[in-house]
């Protein structure tokens, strides 16, 4: 294996990282292998087929779906960071990962998750403004504006990265470094520094506050304001088509939310312990791959969008003149 550690002026300079994984016998190795791939794989092919049909469905131009297709290129990329690796880990004895492709790993996977935070705040703006201002929607969600929001999201999420990887990649770290995670992750890089990471771990803290804490009141005071409005509603099929409206979302937020949530409010020195890695599973693995099935079975007009996307690409030419006619 390559050397781990090098001596630059009196100072180790530390070239990888062993990433411990999920320690298990070889037998489970490959069924996790199996399973983690197929996992990775359709979740890859759902959020694709769901891109593919809000872009080829008239119906589906609008700006609830354009955020949703945003969504869904976020989370093929947000899955793809973080699964080859671990795939390629269940399968090799050499569990190591060179210092830049750790802080690349970590760079992006921030970048995603803070972009996330952000993004599902205002796809909660987007449903408040369509249900409780429904005559001025069409002017308040322009094109532009939706334009303009989703561009931020992502500038956001890159600059947070950013400012992050300035204090996590000039830290000094000792020995050989071994990363009780999967991935590499803020916290448990932060266990292994050999030297004080107080400043890096207030940013971090600063940061994350600001990322998790402003969209978490978004989406609280939208769907607080959504829900005053659905109760004033006469009848109860009024009621229930405008709650039908928000629920996929209402239900990604919650999913996303309470699995992040529980994972970095925790202390630093919580990862020194294997459940972390478990609910990491669920929103690096298992949310992604649920996301697209909440908004295909709740929602009427992208599951009839997939249907025709899927008989498109499935039934070729004849396919495409009988759905003309």
């Amino acid at each position: 294996m390559t050397t781990i550690i090098l001596e630059v002026d009196n100072r180790t300079v530390t070239t990888h990282f062993i990433l411990l994984g999920f320690p298990t016998r070889p037998a489970f190795q490959l069924l996790f292998f199996s399973i983690f791939l197929a996992t990775y794989l359709l979740t890859l092919l759902e959020n694709l087929l769901i891109i593919l049909a809000i872009h080829s469905d008239g119906q589906l131009h609008k700006p609830m779906y354009f955020f949703l297709s945003h969504l869904s290129f976020l989370e093929m990329w947000y899955v793809t960071v973080i699964s080859p690796k671990m795939l390629v880990d269940f399968l090799s004895h050499d569990k190591s990962i060179s210092f830049n492709g750790c802080m690349t790993q970590l760079y992006f996977f921030v970048t995603f998750v803070c972009t996330e935070y952000i993004l599902l705040a205002i796809m909660a703006f987007d449903r408040y403004v369509a249900i409780c201002n429904p005559l001025r929607y069409p002017v308040i969600m322009t094109n532009q504006l939706c334009g303009t929001l989703a561009g931020g999201c992502w500038f956001c999420g890159l600059m947070t990265a950013m400012i992050k990887m300035v204090f996590i990649a000039q830290l000094h770290y000792c020995g050989t470094p071994q990363i009780n995670h999967y991935f590499c992750d803020i916290s448990p890089l932060l266990n292994v520094s050999c030297e004080d990471a107080s400043q890096a771990e207030l940013v971090d803290f600063f940061l994350a506050l600001m990322v998790i804490a402003i969209p978490f009141c978004v989406v609280v005071a939208s769907y607080a304001a959504i829900l005053a409005t659905i109760l004033r509603i006469p009848s109860a099929q009024g009621r229930q088509k405008a709650f039908s409206t928000c629920a996929s979302h209402l239900t990604v937020v919650i999913l996303f939310y309470s699995t992040t949530l529980f994972t970095y409010a925790c202390p630093k020195l919580m990862y020194a312990y294997n459940s972390n890695k478990v609910v990491s599973v669920l929103y690096t693995v298992i949310v992604p791959l649920l996301n697209p099935i909440i908004y295909c079975l709740r929602n009427h007009e992208v599951k009839a969008a997939l249907r025709k996307t899927i008989h498109c690409r499935g039934s070729g030419p004849q396919g495409n003149g009988a759905f003309s006619s």
